[in-house]
């Protein structure tokens, strides 16, 4: 039976509005409207807030659960419930820098999950492991390597989703990620010593995207741009960035946003096991991580992603810019899609968009959520 959603205020492109229904309908927004169908189920929202669910590109782990340590379809399904109560109705289980059959059996997994209809799973990012060595960061030196013709059909493989591949452009050619563009993989910059001529020249070559910009990358600085100087500059690409207060200092946070412009700036997690649980301490290729005031590091101090949720960051944002709850909200879902070339498919309230959404209070605590207008 379709559902018409009621009672609530609702995101759209425009902003808030009351009194609209939003009509769902095998899984799509079939039709807003300010009067309920009379074939559907009615759900009363109680004057809470309907948002596109978050779309997060960067998911290490969540639940307990470390994608490297166990690239399943379970592990998977684990990570995206932990996620989901924190908003996340699409997401990328993202594989750190590791050794080519570990990729090879997460991106086996993901393929999978996604045959099997695991809630949420948009595709794969694999973050290395060719990487800059002097800007690994938590990356395991051992496991960073040269890039070759098995790691490009290594790579391509991936027959359902989006495949997003972070890499050093001074590791990678400009020509080889031209290859791995023209085969539908969406290329990003990260860990990366490159200079802004060389980043530059691989966005000429089809680089569309930053991986945790400012963090683990050439600085920006007078006669020396870097990494983040042409991230901040070409508006042909889309850079994510962690707002959890301790990557990235605030104001450090609104210039990027000055700078680079909500549309072209996108939210994203980063996100450890420690993520929905209380289990915070875990093993990171064998190396200890814990966490300290919501701030992950190894032993010797070196920053091991976040426990940062999507919701969380949305909040943050607000906070330490004083952006809107629409612009906010657009960077953690339509500004996501439209990086991985999904915004024809999710990322916003619409008419004929699948129904990925989440009602939540006017804190943002996430209190139901529909993946595909299925609740979960």
């Amino acid at each position: 039976m379709a559902l018409a959603l009621v009672n609530g205020r609702v995101l759209l492109p425009a902003g808030l509005r009351e009194n609209v229904c939003v009509l769902i309908d095998d899984g799509r927004i079939r039709a807003l409207s300010s009067e309920p169908a009379a074939d559907a189920e009615q759900i009363d929202l109680g004057g809470r807030i309907l948002l596109p669910g978050f779309i997060d590109t960067q998911v290490n782990g969540g639940g307990g659960v470390l994608f490297n340590d166990s690239p399943t379809v379970e592990a998977i399904a684990a990570i995206g419930a932990a996620h989901r109560r924190y908003g996340t109705t699409g997401f990328l289980p993202t594989l750190i820098s590791d050794d080519l059959d570990v990729v090879a059996r997460a991106i086996e997994a993901v393929d999978a999950a996604i045959a099997a209809g695991v809630p949420g799973v948009l595709g794969i990012h694999i973050e290395g492991p060719f990487l800059s060595e002097k800007r690994h960061g938590i990356h395991d030196l051992a496991r960073l390597r040269k890039f070759d013709g098995r790691a490009f059909d290594l790579l391509t493989s991936l027959k359902h989703g989006r495949t997003l591949v972070t890499v050093a452009p001074e590791i990678v050619a400009a020509s080889e990620i031209q290859a791995m563009a023209a085969r539908g993989l969406i290329v990003a910059a990260g860990h990366t010593d490159a200079d802004y001529e060389t980043v530059h020249n691989a966005i000429d070559h089809g680089l569309t995207g930053f991986t945790h910009v400012f963090n683990a990358m050439s600085p920006l600085m007078n006669r020396a741009p870097g990494a983040v100087g042409a991230a901040l500059e070409d508006d042909r690409t889309i850079a994510g960035i962690i707002v959890d207060g301790h990557h990235l200092h605030p104001a450090t946070v609104r210039i990027a946003l000055k700078a680079k412009g909500p549309e072209r700036l996108m939210l994203v997690t980063d996100a450890m096991p420690s993520v929905g649980t209380t289990d915070i301490n875990f093993m990171l290729q064998g190396r200890r991580i814990h966490e300290e005031d919501g701030l992950l590091r190894d032993d010797e101090g070196v920053l091991a992603g976040s426990s940062l949720d999507m919701a969380s960051a949305v909040r943050n944002l607000m906070a330490q810019t004083g952006a809107p709850l629409r612009t906010a909200v657009g960077m953690a879902s339509a500004v996501p899609a439209h990086f991985l070339r999904l915004a024809d498919e999710t990322g916003t309230i619409a008419a004929g968009l699948r129904a990925d959404l989440i009602l939540v209070d006017d804190d943002l605590n996430v209190l139901r959520s529909w993946i595909g207008g299925r609740e979960g």
